[in-house]
């Protein structure tokens, strides 16, 4: 049986589909500044796209469900074959997959003009078939332990058609059923994944630094029960988004995972940017649900959109950045080390998300605060295409 290598390099065609990562990661770079180019004028109202969603709507579907479909692609097929011991997916059906991918953005682009089902059945077509994809290499590698990998992608998929349901019934999609479930899958798989990559990754720094203090091995039985507490406390606020209980379960669920995160020992890890990047994009989770468990509790005291985008822009923007140039490096040989221009990535990143959070606290400032963040958060995409566009382009040596 061949190497994973030699499989890769036994695909003639362009570098760019002799591996998952490099055709979805570039796809996600470059549709997160697209995304925030055309949302800007849009939340001015001096742009408006022939999508039958109305604009928030829009906005928060294609950063959801568009990017981050891009990001689960790129690290699913890359990670799979690592879990599994199995070839990789190059070649022709990764072009499909990705044309399925770009099918579906268009397909949302263009959706005044089409049925709202054959939008909806276009646009799940790459999750699901990725899903397909990623459960044969599991049952065939007998890799059991990573089906409840799956089990979330088919949720992601569900809650996709939830949002598209709700937005072709003239509901305000973009508050809906669809969009918390959506929002609470994609932090289950961050906690979930991140649970496992972020103490081993940081233990193998450390110890290669020589230090003394190691984190905590991953998934002990206080991550269990964390993880529990966050399953209990997403599925109250899906169902019933702004009852008391939800509150007192997201700040329950917020206080475990900033001890589980504490218990890492990320703080020593400073002189990395590459491995404490992480570190500070699992912070946005805690943080993310203690701020919007405040806000369901306080209204008048902390704005409960702004709270959220820590959950949104902040969880899922900076660790999909963080795993994508630390996966990028890793696999296409490069030293396991943040430049500067990657540090410019996570700090316009990080910024980013602190001015829309702001932007919520302080209203009066509010339209500043938006034109900043969306500004930063395009140099962060720009800078990422830049620096890692060339490697995810370029043939493996």
């Amino acid at each position: 049986m061949s190497t994973t290598m030699e499989q890769v390099r036994s695909w003639n065609g362009p570098a760019l589909f002799s591996y998952g990562f490099r055709p979805f990661f570039l796809a996600s770079g470059v549709w997160g500044v697209l995304l925030m180019v055309l949302w800007l004028p849009m939340l001015s109202g001096s742009l408006e796209l022939p999508t039958a969603f109305d604009a928030v709507s829009w906005h928060a579907h294609e950063f959801l469900w568009g990017y981050l479909s891009a990001v689960l692609g790129g690290f699913l097929l890359t990670a799979i074959p690592n879990w599994t011991g199995r070839m990789p997916i190059v070649g022709r059906p990764l072009m499909f997959l990705f044309f399925l991918w770009i099918l579906g953005r268009s397909a949302i682009l263009l959706s005044a003009y089409l049925p709202a089902l054959l939008v909806a059945l276009v646009d799940v077509a790459m999750p699901v078939a990725l899903g397909v994809a990623c459960l044969r290499e599991i049952v065939s590698g007998k890799n059991w332990r990573n089906l409840v990998v799956l089990v979330l992608l088919g949720l992601f998929v569900c809650s996709n058609l939830v949002f598209h349901w709700e937005a072709a019934h003239d509901d305000y999609a973009a508050q809906g059923y669809g969009l918390r479930l959506g929002v609470s899958t994609m932090l289950m798989m961050v906690g979930l994944i991140g649970g496992r990559i972020l103490p081993s990754f940081t233990r193998n720094w450390l110890v290669k630094a020589g230090s003394a203090i190691l984190p905590s091995p991953p998934m002990q039985r206080f991550d269990r029960v964390s993880l529990l507490a966050l399953a209990g406390a997403l599925f109250i606020w899906t169902v019933f988004e702004d009852h008391w209980l939800v509150a007192i379960s997201l700040l329950l669920a917020g206080v475990l995972h900033l001890v589980r995160l504490m218990r890492w020992k990320g703080w020593l890890t400073w002189t990395e940017p590459l491995v404490l990047v992480l570190h500070v994009s699992y912070a946005f989770l805690p943080l993310g649900l203690m701020a919007t468990g405040i806000a369901l509790m306080l209204p008048y005291q902390l704005d409960l959109t702004g709270s959220q985008h820590l959950l949104m822009a902040g969880v899922m923007g900076m660790m999909t950045v963080a795993v994508m140039t630390r996966a990028t490096l890793g696999h296409t040989g490069q030293p396991l080390r943040a430049d500067g221009w990657s540090c410019v990535i996570y700090i316009a990143l990080l910024l980013s998300v602190v001015l829309r959070f702001t932007a919520g606290i302080l209203p009066d400032y509010a339209t500043p605060f938006y034109h900043s963040s969306g500004a930063l958060w395009i140099l962060s995409y720009l800078v990422f295409c830049a620096r890692y566009g060339p490697k995810l382009l370029a043939a493996q040596k």
